[in-house]
Parts: C-alpha cells; structure tokens; sequence
C-alpha cells in the first residue's frame, strides 16, 4: 500500500486540477460576435456558466494521481509494469478527453449538470466546486487505486498482468468502436430522434460503458499482479457508478420520453453486457 505522504499527495494533486477546472468554468470570455463587430472594436462579454469541461478532466485526473505518486514514491525506472500502467492510463486518458472535449465544445450545459444546478440554487456557482468538480475528483483519487497500486508495485510481470492488459484492450476497444458508430449515426441528419440500434449498439444499450467497465477490472487484475488485490473497491466502484449512478440509470432515466422507439430498444437489447437481441412475439 502506498504510503501517507503519497496517499494525500495525489489527493491534493486530484483537487486542485478540480479547482482549476471550477475556475474555468466561471471565468468570464472576452468573444467577438463577428468578424465586422471586431473591427469596430465590439467586444462582448459572456459567461460560460458551464460545467461541461468537468468531463474533460475526468480522465485527467487519473493522470494526475498517477504521475504524481510515481514522482514521490521514486519507482525503478526499469519497472515493466509501471511503464505498462502508464502507457494504457495514458492511452485510455487522452481518447477519453479528446472524445469528451470535442462532443461538448460550444454546447449548452449537460442535462445532467442543469438538473443538479436547478437542484442547487441559489449560488450553484459556489457550490459546483464540491458538488461537481470536488465531487468527481474525490471519487477519481478514490478509484486510481488500482492504478497506483500496480504501478509502484515490484514483482516481475507474469500471467496476471497478460489477462489485464488483454482485459484492458476489449474495453478499449468497445469505447473506440461505440463511440465511433455513435458520432457516424448522429452525423446522419436522418437519424435525428431515431435510436442507434447498429454495430455493438445491438448487441447491448451502452457499449462505451460495458468497455469502461473492461478497462478498470483489466487494470485492478494489473494490480493483483503486483500484490494488491485489495483495490478491488476501485472497479467495483466504476462499476456501480457506470450502472447505478452516472452511467445508465442516470441516462436511461427519461430517454424514452424523449426518444420514440427506445422502450422497444429496451425491451430487445441488454443494458450492459453484450447479448444477442431478444425475441419478442
């Protein structure tokens, strides 16, 4: 287990990422309505008024917690393993963002944060710093235990650390491959309000989610390898995030209201695991 000093280290590492992201997320832009109103000097100001990019730096959190214990705890840098651990964080870390970034780039608030801000007025700006960005960046710390774990861990790589990695690779793949038939669909002006039913979205509602799911487990049996099975909390805390919390429950909540033909979807496709579609007289 890693100790104190890297323990709150990368606690506060994680936090103050959150703090510079609250603090974007109110910051105050100076933007040219057009080019013409620029010439003329109109500068008008807006308020962003946007939680949004708290899904960008989801994944950065990890990197952060990361690459801040492997620089306090001083590991070989021989260690096959962290270099592992590294490069799959890495990896997984700047799809994530990037996919994330370019999907909300000049959108309106999420549903899911305009829910919580109407929840929490007056003053949401105030409390979206433990709400939103702490909140998230708590539950982060909290599930890059894995990660920690396996990347200061010594013992040689063997045939845990195999399983983990392939584990890691059919998560990934399902996110990439699902989040590109998604984009392809809504590219498509003739699926507007029609229900992606194609590619893995046939064989289970949320393909992004049951590969988030691969990609945690695989790093948790990364860990196992190196010794510490007790991060088992992490996946399992993905996990239920991903079914119970943020993930599908949240998404699932009322889309049927607002998209025609997904009750049907329901009823023929699994929520998470991959299946074939179900049969119904």
């Amino acid at each position: 287990m890693p100790d104190l000093t890297v323990i709150l280290a990368t606690l506060g590492a994680a936090l103050a990422i959150a703090v510079l992201g609250w603090a974007w997320s109110l910051q105050r832009n100076n933007v040219n309505i057009a080019t013409e109103c620029a010439l003329r000097g109109m500068i008008v100001t807006l308020r962003q008024n946007n939680v949004n990019i708290v899904d960008t730096l989801w994944p950065v959190f990890f990197v952060v917690v990361l690459c801040t214990s492997a620089w306090l705890a001083s590991p070989s840098p021989d260690s096959a393993r962290l270099w592992l651990v590294a490069i799959l964080t890495i990896l997984w870390a700047a799809r994530l963002a990037g996919y994330l970034g370019r999907r909300n780039h000049g959108k309106p608030e999420d549903h899911r944060y305009a829910a919580i801000r109407a929840r929490n007025q007056p003053d949401f700006d105030v409390k979206s710093l433990y709400l939103v960005f702490g909140l998230q960046a708590v539950l982060a710390w909290l599930i890059a235990a894995s990660l920690v774990s396996a990347a200061l861990s010594t013992p040689a790589l063997g045939f845990l650390d195999a399983a983990g990695a392939a584990l890691w690779l059919v998560g990934f793949t399902f996110e990439v491959v699902g989040d590109a038939q998604l984009a392809r669909f809504k590219r498509d002006p003739a699926n507007r309000q029609r229900v992606m039913d194609r590619g893995l979205w046939r064989y289970t509602r949320h393909p992004n989610y049951f590969g988030e799911a691969c990609i945690w487990w695989g790093f948790w049996l990364l860990a196992c390898a190196g010794g510490a099975a007790w991060t088992v909390f992490s996946p399992l805390l993905m996990t239920v995030l991903l079914l119970k919390i943020s993930g599908v429950a949240l998404l699932e909540k009322d889309i049927a209201d607002r998209r025609p033909g997904y009750g049907e979807y329901v009823r023929r496709t699994n929520a998470f695991l991959p299946g074939p579609p179900r049969r119904h007289p």
